[in-house]
Protein backbone atom coordinates (compact mmCIF):
# COMPACT_ATOMS: atom_id res chain seq x y z
CA UNK A 1 0.00 0.00 0.00
CA UNK A 2 2.69 2.64 0.39
CA UNK A 3 4.62 1.77 -2.36
CA UNK A 4 1.35 2.29 -4.02
CA UNK A 5 1.15 5.39 -3.06
CA UNK A 6 4.03 6.49 -5.42
CA UNK A 7 2.44 4.72 -8.48
CA UNK A 8 0.19 1.57 -8.42
CA UNK A 9 2.39 -1.09 -10.72
CA UNK A 10 5.11 -1.78 -8.22
CA UNK A 11 2.46 -1.58 -5.22
CA UNK A 12 0.76 -4.06 -7.16
CA UNK A 13 3.48 -6.19 -7.96
CA UNK A 14 5.53 -5.87 -4.22
CA UNK A 15 1.97 -8.27 -3.41
CA UNK A 16 4.51 -11.23 -4.42
CA UNK A 17 6.19 -11.18 -1.74
CA UNK A 18 2.81 -12.44 -0.11
CA UNK A 19 2.69 -16.19 0.15
CA UNK A 20 -0.80 -16.36 1.10
CA UNK A 21 -3.15 -16.32 -2.09
CA UNK A 22 -6.53 -14.79 -0.58
CA UNK A 23 -4.46 -12.69 1.03
CA UNK A 24 -2.56 -11.68 -2.16
CA UNK A 25 -5.50 -11.40 -4.19
CA UNK A 26 -7.14 -9.16 -1.88
CA UNK A 27 -4.40 -6.79 -1.95
CA UNK A 28 -3.97 -6.95 -5.46
CA UNK A 29 -7.69 -5.78 -5.88
CA UNK A 30 -7.46 -3.12 -3.18
CA UNK A 31 -3.80 -1.44 -3.48
CA UNK A 32 -5.28 1.06 -6.22
CA UNK A 33 -7.58 2.79 -3.83
CA UNK A 34 -4.41 4.57 -2.00
CA UNK A 35 -4.22 8.00 -3.97
CA UNK A 36 -1.31 7.24 -6.58
CA UNK A 37 1.74 10.38 -7.42
CA UNK A 38 -0.18 10.85 -10.58
CA UNK A 39 -3.43 11.29 -8.73
CA UNK A 40 -2.62 14.61 -7.00
CA UNK A 41 -2.74 17.25 -9.45
CA UNK A 42 -6.56 16.26 -9.52
CA UNK A 43 -6.37 16.34 -5.95
CA UNK A 44 -4.57 20.06 -5.75
CA UNK A 45 -6.29 21.23 -8.77
CA UNK A 46 -9.84 21.10 -7.27
CA UNK A 47 -8.66 21.73 -3.78
CA UNK A 48 -7.76 25.35 -5.37
CA UNK A 49 -10.26 25.81 -7.75
CA UNK A 50 -13.41 25.57 -5.43
CA UNK A 51 -12.17 25.00 -1.74
CA UNK A 52 -9.98 27.37 -1.19
CA UNK A 53 -6.82 25.33 -0.30
CA UNK A 54 -8.97 24.08 2.46
CA UNK A 55 -6.38 21.99 4.21
CA UNK A 56 -8.78 19.25 4.71
CA UNK A 57 -9.52 18.87 1.05
CA UNK A 58 -6.59 16.63 0.02
CA UNK A 59 -5.81 14.82 3.27
CA UNK A 60 -9.46 13.62 3.20
CA UNK A 61 -8.56 11.73 -0.26
CA UNK A 62 -6.11 9.88 1.59
CA UNK A 63 -8.42 8.51 4.59
CA UNK A 64 -11.32 7.79 1.80
CA UNK A 65 -8.60 5.18 0.06
CA UNK A 66 -7.62 3.79 3.47
CA UNK A 67 -10.91 3.79 4.62
CA UNK A 68 -12.39 1.80 1.31
CA UNK A 69 -9.09 -0.42 1.95
CA UNK A 70 -10.23 -1.78 5.19
CA UNK A 71 -14.11 -2.13 4.63
CA UNK A 72 -12.70 -3.78 0.98
CA UNK A 73 -10.37 -5.96 3.28
CA UNK A 74 -13.38 -6.94 5.91
CA UNK A 75 -16.07 -7.22 2.91
CA UNK A 76 -14.19 -9.54 0.73
CA UNK A 77 -12.62 -11.98 3.61
CA UNK A 78 -16.10 -12.63 4.55
CA UNK A 79 -16.96 -13.95 1.32
CA UNK A 80 -17.00 -17.63 0.17
CA UNK A 81 -14.31 -16.71 -2.26
CA UNK A 82 -11.74 -15.05 0.18
CA UNK A 83 -13.17 -17.35 3.61
CA UNK A 84 -10.24 -19.44 5.09
CA UNK A 85 -8.06 -19.44 8.24
CA UNK A 86 -6.05 -16.58 8.75
CA UNK A 87 -2.54 -16.94 8.02
CA UNK A 88 0.23 -14.97 9.64
CA UNK A 89 2.80 -12.85 7.49
CA UNK A 90 6.73 -14.19 8.15
CA UNK A 91 9.03 -12.19 5.60
CA UNK A 92 12.62 -13.72 6.44
CA UNK A 93 15.18 -11.63 5.00
CA UNK A 94 18.18 -12.38 3.48
CA UNK A 95 21.63 -11.78 4.75
CA UNK A 96 22.69 -8.31 4.66
CA UNK A 97 25.85 -7.64 2.27
CA UNK A 98 26.94 -4.48 0.79
CA UNK A 99 25.95 -4.49 -2.71
CA UNK A 100 27.99 -3.79 -5.81
CA UNK A 101 28.07 -1.18 -8.06
CA UNK A 102 27.33 -3.63 -10.92
CA UNK A 103 24.74 -5.63 -9.47
CA UNK A 104 22.35 -2.43 -8.63
CA UNK A 105 22.88 -1.27 -12.01
CA UNK A 106 21.77 -5.26 -13.63
CA UNK A 107 19.04 -5.56 -11.43
CA UNK A 108 18.04 -1.82 -12.59
CA UNK A 109 17.81 -2.61 -15.86
CA UNK A 110 16.23 -5.93 -16.01
CA UNK A 111 13.74 -4.42 -14.22
CA UNK A 112 13.11 -1.46 -16.09
CA UNK A 113 13.14 -3.40 -19.41
CA UNK A 114 10.48 -5.18 -17.92
CA UNK A 115 8.23 -2.32 -16.74
CA UNK A 116 8.76 -0.50 -20.44
CA UNK A 117 7.91 -3.75 -21.88
CA UNK A 118 4.99 -4.77 -20.55
CA UNK A 119 2.99 -1.73 -19.32
CA UNK A 120 4.99 0.67 -21.35
CA UNK A 121 2.66 -0.96 -24.74
CA UNK A 122 -0.42 -0.47 -23.06
CA UNK A 123 0.03 3.15 -22.10
CA UNK A 124 1.49 3.19 -25.63
CA UNK A 125 -1.64 1.77 -27.14
CA UNK A 126 -4.06 3.54 -25.15
CA UNK A 127 -2.69 6.62 -26.30
CA UNK A 128 -3.01 6.07 -29.55
CA UNK A 129 -6.44 4.95 -29.50
CA UNK A 130 -7.45 8.19 -27.02
CA UNK A 131 -5.55 10.13 -29.74
CA UNK A 132 -7.25 8.82 -32.35
CA UNK A 133 -10.38 9.63 -30.52
CA UNK A 134 -10.00 13.30 -30.64
CA UNK A 135 -8.60 13.84 -33.91
CA UNK A 136 -11.59 12.32 -35.70
CA UNK A 137 -14.96 13.55 -35.42
CA UNK A 138 -17.64 15.77 -37.94
CA UNK A 139 -16.11 19.27 -39.32
CA UNK A 140 -18.42 21.07 -41.81
CA UNK A 141 -20.82 17.84 -41.84
CA UNK A 142 -18.44 15.39 -42.69
CA UNK A 143 -16.27 12.91 -41.16
CA UNK A 144 -12.63 13.90 -40.62
CA UNK A 145 -9.62 14.11 -39.56
CA UNK A 146 -8.09 16.85 -37.64
CA UNK A 147 -5.01 17.08 -35.49
CA UNK A 148 -6.60 20.71 -33.89
CA UNK A 149 -10.00 19.57 -33.61
CA UNK A 150 -12.36 20.85 -30.71
CA UNK A 151 -13.24 18.17 -28.45
CA UNK A 152 -16.82 18.88 -29.02
CA UNK A 153 -16.69 18.08 -32.67
CA UNK A 154 -14.45 15.11 -31.98
CA UNK A 155 -15.36 10.82 -31.96
CA UNK A 156 -14.54 11.12 -28.15
CA UNK A 157 -16.95 13.67 -27.37
CA UNK A 158 -19.75 11.35 -28.73
CA UNK A 159 -18.04 8.38 -26.93
CA UNK A 160 -18.57 10.55 -23.74
CA UNK A 161 -22.70 11.55 -24.55
CA UNK A 162 -23.36 8.02 -25.29
CA UNK A 163 -21.33 6.95 -22.00
CA UNK A 164 -22.43 9.83 -19.84
CA UNK A 165 -26.09 8.28 -19.17
CA UNK A 166 -24.69 5.61 -16.86
CA UNK A 167 -23.33 8.24 -14.73
CA UNK A 168 -26.65 10.49 -14.71
CA UNK A 169 -27.08 8.97 -11.23
CA UNK A 170 -24.36 10.27 -10.11
CA UNK A 171 -24.71 13.49 -11.27
CA UNK A 172 -22.53 13.82 -13.61
CA UNK A 173 -24.36 15.66 -16.64
CA UNK A 174 -21.42 16.80 -18.21
CA UNK A 175 -19.77 15.39 -20.59
CA UNK A 176 -16.13 16.72 -20.39
CA UNK A 177 -16.43 14.64 -16.86
CA UNK A 178 -17.35 11.56 -18.88
CA UNK A 179 -14.90 12.14 -21.21
CA UNK A 180 -12.05 12.96 -18.73
CA UNK A 181 -13.16 9.96 -16.97
CA UNK A 182 -12.27 7.65 -20.21
CA UNK A 183 -8.95 9.87 -20.54
CA UNK A 184 -7.90 9.03 -17.26
CA UNK A 185 -7.68 5.34 -17.96
CA UNK A 186 -4.16 6.10 -19.74
CA UNK A 187 -3.15 9.05 -17.60
CA UNK A 188 -4.64 10.84 -14.18
CA UNK A 189 -2.93 13.80 -15.42
CA UNK A 190 -5.51 14.05 -18.57
CA UNK A 191 -8.44 14.85 -16.07
CA UNK A 192 -6.40 18.51 -15.57
CA UNK A 193 -6.12 18.25 -19.48
CA UNK A 194 -9.37 18.18 -20.56
CA UNK A 195 -11.02 20.42 -17.90
CA UNK A 196 -9.03 23.11 -17.57
CA UNK A 197 -8.61 25.74 -14.69
CA UNK A 198 -12.05 27.60 -15.77
CA UNK A 199 -14.33 24.75 -15.93
CA UNK A 200 -13.50 23.11 -12.36
CA UNK A 201 -14.36 26.67 -11.38
CA UNK A 202 -17.90 26.89 -12.74
CA UNK A 203 -18.69 22.97 -10.81
CA UNK A 204 -20.23 22.92 -7.60
CA UNK A 205 -18.60 21.72 -4.61
CA UNK A 206 -20.32 18.84 -4.24
CA UNK A 207 -20.18 17.98 -7.61
CA UNK A 208 -16.03 18.72 -7.43
CA UNK A 209 -15.77 16.43 -4.20
CA UNK A 210 -17.60 13.56 -6.10
CA UNK A 211 -15.75 13.74 -9.42
CA UNK A 212 -12.26 13.50 -7.13
CA UNK A 213 -13.62 10.57 -5.16
CA UNK A 214 -14.91 8.78 -8.25
CA UNK A 215 -11.68 9.55 -10.57
CA UNK A 216 -9.76 8.50 -7.18
CA UNK A 217 -11.32 5.29 -6.37
CA UNK A 218 -12.08 3.86 -9.82
CA UNK A 219 -10.49 1.61 -12.61
CA UNK A 220 -6.85 2.43 -12.49
CA UNK A 221 -4.84 3.59 -15.07
CA UNK A 222 -3.92 0.83 -18.62
CA UNK A 223 -1.05 -0.05 -17.06
CA UNK A 224 -1.81 -0.39 -13.61
CA UNK A 225 -4.42 -2.95 -15.03
CA UNK A 226 -1.88 -4.70 -17.12
CA UNK A 227 0.00 -5.63 -13.92
CA UNK A 228 -3.20 -7.05 -11.96
CA UNK A 229 -3.71 -8.79 -14.94
CA UNK A 230 -0.53 -10.68 -14.71
CA UNK A 231 0.04 -10.80 -11.25
CA UNK A 232 -3.91 -12.57 -11.03
CA UNK A 233 -2.73 -14.67 -14.00
CA UNK A 234 -6.14 -15.50 -14.22
CA UNK A 235 -8.66 -13.49 -16.88
CA UNK A 236 -11.88 -14.26 -14.40
CA UNK A 237 -9.69 -12.80 -11.55
CA UNK A 238 -8.76 -9.99 -13.63
CA UNK A 239 -12.45 -9.18 -14.38
CA UNK A 240 -13.70 -9.50 -10.94
CA UNK A 241 -10.79 -7.40 -9.42
CA UNK A 242 -11.64 -4.87 -12.21
CA UNK A 243 -15.81 -5.19 -11.63
CA UNK A 244 -15.50 -4.90 -8.03
CA UNK A 245 -13.54 -1.81 -8.02
CA UNK A 246 -16.13 0.05 -10.42
CA UNK A 247 -19.17 -1.51 -8.70
CA UNK A 248 -17.64 -0.32 -5.42
CA UNK A 249 -17.08 3.01 -6.52
CA UNK A 250 -20.41 3.60 -8.20
CA UNK A 251 -21.95 2.55 -4.97
CA UNK A 252 -19.84 5.25 -2.88
CA UNK A 253 -20.32 8.16 -5.50
CA UNK A 254 -24.47 7.28 -5.76
CA UNK A 255 -24.69 7.49 -1.88
CA UNK A 256 -22.99 10.54 -1.69
CA UNK A 257 -24.53 12.70 -4.39
CA UNK A 258 -27.98 11.43 -3.82
CA UNK A 259 -27.58 11.78 0.03
CA UNK A 260 -25.46 15.50 -0.94
CA UNK A 261 -28.33 16.34 -2.89
CA UNK A 262 -30.73 16.05 -0.35
CA UNK A 263 -29.12 17.45 2.47
CA UNK A 264 -28.05 20.51 0.32
CA UNK A 265 -31.03 21.00 -1.51
CA UNK A 266 -33.84 19.04 -0.36
CA UNK A 267 -34.21 16.89 -3.41
CA UNK A 268 -35.40 13.53 -2.29
CA UNK A 269 -36.41 10.28 -4.80
CA UNK A 270 -35.98 7.09 -6.15
CA UNK A 271 -31.88 7.62 -6.00
CA UNK A 272 -32.34 9.01 -2.41
CA UNK A 273 -34.18 5.82 -1.64
CA UNK A 274 -31.48 3.57 -3.28
CA UNK A 275 -28.45 5.40 -1.49
CA UNK A 276 -29.86 4.91 1.88
CA UNK A 277 -31.03 1.12 0.95
CA UNK A 278 -27.31 1.00 -0.47
CA UNK A 279 -25.83 2.12 2.82
CA UNK A 280 -27.75 -0.26 4.71
CA UNK A 281 -26.80 -2.98 2.50
CA UNK A 282 -22.64 -1.99 2.94
CA UNK A 283 -23.06 -1.93 6.91
CA UNK A 284 -24.73 -5.38 7.51
CA UNK A 285 -21.89 -6.45 5.24
CA UNK A 286 -19.31 -4.88 7.65
CA UNK A 287 -20.73 -6.36 10.98
CA UNK A 288 -21.78 -9.16 10.08
CA UNK A 289 -20.38 -12.62 11.46
CA UNK A 290 -17.57 -14.21 9.92
CA UNK A 291 -18.77 -17.64 10.25
CA UNK A 292 -16.21 -19.41 7.36
CA UNK A 293 -13.67 -19.40 9.80
CA UNK A 294 -12.42 -19.35 13.00
CA UNK A 295 -9.45 -17.27 14.55
CA UNK A 296 -6.04 -17.72 13.92
CA UNK A 297 -5.11 -20.32 16.38
CA UNK A 298 -0.62 -20.43 16.67
CA UNK A 299 -0.87 -23.82 18.53
CA UNK A 300 -2.22 -25.71 15.64
CA UNK A 301 -0.21 -23.11 12.72
CA UNK A 302 3.25 -24.36 14.52
CA UNK A 303 1.67 -28.10 14.52
CA UNK A 304 1.16 -27.91 10.78
CA UNK A 305 4.13 -26.49 10.14
CA UNK A 306 6.28 -29.29 11.89
CA UNK A 307 4.72 -31.66 9.74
Amino acid sequence: MLIGSGYGVPGIMASRTIENDRNRKITIMTTTFVPCGAKIPIIALISAALFGNAWWVAPSAYFIGITEIICSGIILKKTKLFAGEPVPFVMELPASHMPTVGNVLLSMWERAQSFIRKAGTIILLSSILIWTGSCFGIVDGSFDFNPDMELEASVLRMLGSTVSILFMPLGFNNVKATISTIMRLVAKEEVVGVFGVPDFEEMTQIFAYLFRIFNLLCLPCFAAMGAIKREMNNIKWFLLAIGYQCGLVYIVSLCIYQIGMLLSEGVFGIGTVAAFLLIIGFVYLLVRPYKESNAFDMRIHTKAMAK
